[in-house]
């Protein structure tokens, strides 16, 4: 028991806390992401709450030898913005575990496949309206993949482009306000953090 305001014992955890959902409601059925609406039963009341039900994603922070990170440029609609992001893509294959679905996005959206993998980081982008939440992994030892096992892309994703940063110049960018990708920024600072702990804090992804 902690006292209001005290930090727990080890530090803070966040805990599944299902709340009991009385109503169910398809609001708009997307290409990608539904809208719901769901009435939830708080105990000391009933609310009503709107919000993004998404199939979740993964991205990559790739690190080389030269300790320098990958990032792509790409263009982001919505946010009316070209962004620098690493590999990443969406959870949209039933059954397919998170690491490989990730492994295949390094592949397809920078040519790259990768020997040691680690869970880096894992968040939810908006918890207030949406449940989609990003794992991002970190790849080392990677080579390119072979020019006859291509993916060919297509979209946003054809006209990306390819940047390999210095991971402490990567901080820098983050600190500046010069990079908004949540991706990037979680990933970007969780890297180098894990480094300078000696990379002792890397989980296994599984």
């Amino acid at each position: 028991m902690t006292d209001a305001g005290q930090t727990p014992r080890g530090g803070p955890v966040d805990r599944p806390a299902p709340r009991p959902v009385l109503a169910h409601t398809d609001l708009h059925h997307g290409k990608i992401w539904d809208l719901v609406s769901e009435t939830v039963d708080l105990g000391e009341s009933q609310v009503v709450r709107e919000f993004v039900d998404h199939p979740g994603a993964v991205a990559v922070l790739v690190l080389d030898a030269q300790d320098r990170v990958l990032l792509l440029q790409q263009y982001r609609h919505p946010v009316r913005r070209e962004l620098w992001e690493p590999p990443a893509g969406l959870r949209d294959v039933d059954g397919e575990p998170p690491y490989l679905t990730a492994a295949r996005e390094l592949a397809e959206e920078a040519d790259l496949r990768a020997a040691t993998w680690h869970l880096l980081a894992e968040f939810h982008t908006s918890p207030g309206g949406s449940d989609e939440e990003i794992l991002v992994y970190l790849a080392r030892d990677v080579v390119e993949v072979p020019e006859a096992e291509r993916f060919a892309r297509e979209d946003e994703e054809a006209t990306m482009v390819p940047l390999w940063v210095p991971l402490d110049e990567a901080v820098e960018a983050v600190l500046a306000g010069q990079l908004h990708s949540p991706s990037a920024v979680v990933g970007i600072l969780a890297a180098a953090a894990a480094r300078d702990r000696g990379w002792r804090t890397l989980r296994p992804v599984d």
